[in-house]
């Protein structure tokens, strides 16, 4: 957590980016350290810049990791 909305995100390509929650997510959306969250990454930096659109529950990040879709 950086403040304003921005975080610091380890993606699964590598790359730490710094992403931020949209206004329209900011008052629905909680995230603390080690949530697995979808980013989508900027056009003009996508390497280094995105936005945070969903946040996985404990369920799905289990199901994710189950599928080999991600590693926890």
């Amino acid at each position: 957590m950086m403040g304003y909305g921005k975080m610091t995100v380890k993606c699964t390509d590598g790359k730490v980016r710094l992403c931020r929650i949209p206004g329209r997510f900011r008052n629905r959306l909680w995230i603390r350290v080690n949530n697995i969250v979808l980013v989508k990454p900027w056009e003009l930096a996508e390497e280094e810049r995105g936005d945070i659109i969903y946040r996985y529950s404990r369920a799905q990040a289990q199901w994710l990791e189950k599928k080999k879709k991600i590693r926890l």
